[in-house]
């Protein structure tokens, strides 16, 4: 049914209703030439009169009484379903939407979902983690998250911070098997390479070098596709690793990891929010993406400055040294 349809028929109710069609026409907000010609359009499509008309006063004929009792109801339920549209929209309550990348961000994600449902308890979110970039529209995220570069044209996006890459040692490696004071040095070390979970590739390692992000590839000690076993396996002193500071920040902050090279560590990539147009979203949208705003635009949680990095690595070197 056509929109206009739509007009006429809510024009033809109100006159009933009213009386009159000039009483209908300032009730809907048009002219009253305006709402003869939609009445005349309607009665022209469905091939029946529905009004008598004369100059001052409206009758309904028979057509016209079998109609309005059909189409009351129906224009009662679009009015509710209209109202209540409006009514969820205003309402931080039902499903939520968010993805992000599975890499190293539940300890980051999790806190938010779990402080958004506690304020907000008529919540329903629906997270999906995965490391592909997904497509939006398929995807029918609210909300996502991305690590890299900002997300395609089409959707809004706030870069939250940095993430950086820091080569990481446990303090039982480097007691077992000292530590490397260059870059070069790396390839006679007991290293861990990360695989795409996607595709299978090795990620070379990414350090800064004179001003420049260069790629590293290192022969494995071990190989792995789950950020967390590598975390693991850094933990346990088996191996170096190059971890993101989602995961590597609290652990060098806590002593159980040690950076290393620390001048070399990276911050090009970062976190970033994304969603639709701010102007057409669901309130309980828009709460999610403050709070999260809120809490991780500029967040130093997991970025340590190059004067923390340095302290961190160096009391890590004294240890070793006693």
């Amino acid at each position: 049914m056509a929109t206009s349809d739509i007009r006429a028929i809510d024009i033809f109710t109100k006159a009933v209703e009213l009386g009159s069609i000039r009483r209908a026409a300032a009730a809907q907000g048009v002219s009253p030439q305006a709402a003869s010609q939609a009445l005349a359009g309607l009665e022209d499509r469905l091939g029946v009169r529905l009004l008598h008309r004369t100059t001052r006063s409206i009758a309904l004929t028979h057509e016209g009484q079998q109609f309005l009792e059909a189409a009351r109801p129906a224009l009662a339920a679009l009015e509710r379903a209209v109202d209540r549209v409006r009514s969820a929209k205003d309402e931080i309550a039902g499903p939520l939407r968010i993805v992000a990348p599975q890499y190293a961000f539940l300890p980051l994600l999790w806190p938010l979902v779990d402080e958004f449902c506690r304020r907000h308890p008529a919540i329903e979110p629906d997270v999906k983690l995965e490391d592909r970039i997904g497509n939006w529209v398929q995807d029918r995220a609210d909300v996502g998250f991305r690590i890299g570069s900002a997300p395609e044209d089409g959707v809004a996006a706030r870069r939250l911070f940095a993430m950086q890459l820091i080569v990481c040692a446990a303090p039982a490696y480097i007691a077992a098997h000292g530590a490397p004071a260059t870059i070069e040095q790396l390839t006679a070390h007991r290293c861990s390479v990360l695989r795409h979970a996607g595709t299978g590739r090795v990620l070379p390692w990414l350090l800064k070098l004179g001003g420049e992000v260069v790629s590293l590839d290192l022969p494995p000690a071990l190989s792995t596709n789950d950020v967390a076993l590598e975390t693991e396996a850094v933990l346990s002193g088996q191996v170096i690793g190059m971890l993101s500071g989602l995961a590597a920040a609290p652990l060098i902050r806590a002593g159980r990891l040690v950076p290393l090279l620390a001048a070399h560590a990276t911050d090009h990539l970062s976190v970033h929010i994304y969603y639709g147009s701010r102007a057409a979203q669901p309130t309980r949208v828009r709460a999610f993406i403050d709070l999260a705003v809120e809490r991780l635009a500029g967040s130093s949680a997991y970025v340590l400055d190059a004067r923390e990095l340095a302290a961190a690595e160096a009391k890590g070197r004294r240890k070793k040294r006693r």
